[in-house]
């Protein structure tokens, strides 16, 4: 029990990052609205939330213009890629500890 706990990551301890992640694994990339559309938060509250999961390096921001408005876009790395599947692994052996 003690080795699949282990496994869980701290880095996705919150709910919002678990969403976060969760929307970010299945796309391409996502802009800020469309996430905090998806994951029903505040600016504030999302805005912390990446920034704490862009400084483990788990995924990476992508600020452009289209047209005159800017943009801000986000994507998972290989490392949080990695992570991410990990910590959703042991939640799984956690769950079902006899698979």
């Amino acid at each position: 029990m003690k080795d699949i706990i282990s496994g869980l990551n701290k880095i996705f301890d919150s709910r919002i990052r678990l969403g976060i992640m969760s929307v970010l694994m299945v796309n391409d990339s996502v802009d800020f609205n469309t996430m905090k559309e998806l994951l029903d938060v505040t600016d504030g509250n999302l805005a912390s939330h990446l920034k704490a999961l862009e400084k483990e390096e788990v995924i990476e921001v992508r600020k452009q213009f289209l047209g005159r408005k800017p943009n801000t876009s986000y994507k998972v790395t290989p490392l949080g890629q990695k992570l991410f599947k990990e910590h959703i692994d042991a939640l799984e052996r956690l769950l079902n500890p006899l698979s």
